[in-house]
């Protein structure tokens, strides 16, 4: 073999070892994902800096400005192209109920000065706030908190049929929210009980039931019987009534009063 063909063969062996090296090389190598920039719409939504409890007096340093999506937007949001007034349409104002960290700003949890007290804005329609004297032993040892869920009960002293003074006890209402203990309307932090100097209770009732309340104050000593939490909502497993519809024996009869069924002590 002549020696221009040997060296052909060897550049052209060469070029083949070359072009598979480089071949392996291109396949083993995983090819980079290609990232491609999808623009968003949004804005700027005012939002909680930290916690804010219920009844706390707002400041500017308690909001901050947060990029939401324009289609996750709703109407109460306070957006920051409502201009410069948006923030300070927010400060100063009382939470209505508590905002937690990074929510978004609605002005329906905010009251501002001169639309009403803190109570008046919590107090939902229809219903009113009316106090009655509590002490240690008639509020189950102070121990009851605001939110939580009361029976009221009445005791009075009347006159026998022997001419002797007896007295009798009779539930006014079942499953009464408290709305404060004394000024306070929250469990402030980890605290289980209420300020041990509170005097009163703050009771959520209706118009009538704030009347028979008042009524029963002039006449007798007004005491809180605390549910259970399962108890406290009537549409849950507990919030039924377990002795609505036992039979009362012995010398006790069932009566209407306040246009609910009790029991009437000492009828023979």
């Amino acid at each position: 073999m002549k020696r221009a063909q040997l060296i052909g063969i060897s550049v052209a062996g060469g070029a083949g070892l070359l072009a598979f090296m480089l071949m392996r090389s291109i396949m083993s190598t995983p090819s980079k994902p290609t990232q491609i920039a999808v623009p968003v719409d949004s804005t700027e939504v005012l939002v909680a800096r930290k916690d804010i409890p219920l009844g706390a007096i707002t400041k500017e340093s308690d909001f901050r400005w947060q990029t939401w999506p324009s289609d996750a937007l709703t109407p109460t949001f306070i957006t920051k192209s409502a201009g410069s007034k948006a923030l300070s349409s927010v400060t100063g104002a009382v939470a209505r109920s508590p905002i937690t960290v990074g929510e978004p700003i609605n002005k329906s949890k905010l009251i501002k000065a001169g639309d009403g007290g803190v109570l008046a804005a919590i107090l939902p329609r229809g219903m009113r706030a009316i106090s009655t004297r509590i002490k240690e032993e008639t509020s189950a040892g102070r121990l009851i908190l605001p939110n939580d869920h009361v029976d009221v009960i009445l005791t009075r002293r009347i006159s026998g049929r022997r001419g002797n003074d007896e007295y009798v006890s009779d539930t006014l209402f079942r499953n009464v929210r408290v709305l404060a203990v004394g000024q306070q309307i929250e469990t402030e932090g980890d605290k289980k009980s209420a300020k041990v100097n509170a005097n009163t209770a703050t009771l959520e009732l209706t118009p009538h039931q704030a009347e028979t309340l008042a009524l029963a104050n002039s006449m007798g000593e007004i005491s809180l019987s605390l549910r259970s939490v399962a108890d406290a909502d009537p549409s849950g497993p507990g919030g039924s009534d377990p002795f609505s519809n036992t039979n009362e024996r012995g010398s006790a009869v069932r009566v209407l009063r306040y246009g609910i069924p009790s029991r009437a002590y000492g009828v023979n």
